[in-house]
């Protein structure tokens, strides 16, 4: 059996969606879409979706504001791709986020950086180069 990614799906929760929404479409230079929400639950969920390439590597997933559910502290972290991740970590701070660690080596394999989103969630940068 061919190895396969084993992340499928991931969320980020946030409390202001406009707010963490613009923050990594600046920082990784993309458009995040609005996800259907259930009219039972749409006062208390709401979710705006990464790109994905379905037939392509990687994994998608979400930006997800639910009622209740209070960002940030979590341990789980979410590293988004990038051909070196210097250039997104250059945005980060003009998008309203805080550098934890600058760009560093992980040795032969490649390189990241970690920071704060504007909710105060933790997520990593990597690249090879």
């Amino acid at each position: 059996m061919e190895p396969q990614n084993p992340v499928y799906w991931f969320e980020i929760y946030v409390e202001d969606m406009n707010r963490a929404q613009k923050f990594y479409e600046t920082v990784l230079d993309v458009n995040l879409t609005s996800l259907p929400t259930p009219e039972t639950i749409e006062d208390s969920l709401s979710m705006m979706a990464f790109p994905s390439n379905q037939n392509g590597p990687g994994s998608s997933g979400a930006l997800v504001y639910m009622k209740g559910f209070k960002a940030g502290g979590n341990s789980t972290i979410i590293y988004f791709g990038a051909e070196d991740c210097a250039i997104e970590e250059s945005r980060i701070e003009a998008a309203g986020g805080k550098i934890f660690k600058n760009k560093f080596s992980i040795g032969e394999y490649g390189f990241i950086s970690l920071a704060y989103d504007t909710e105060g969630n933790m997520f990593g940068l990597y690249s090879m180069a």
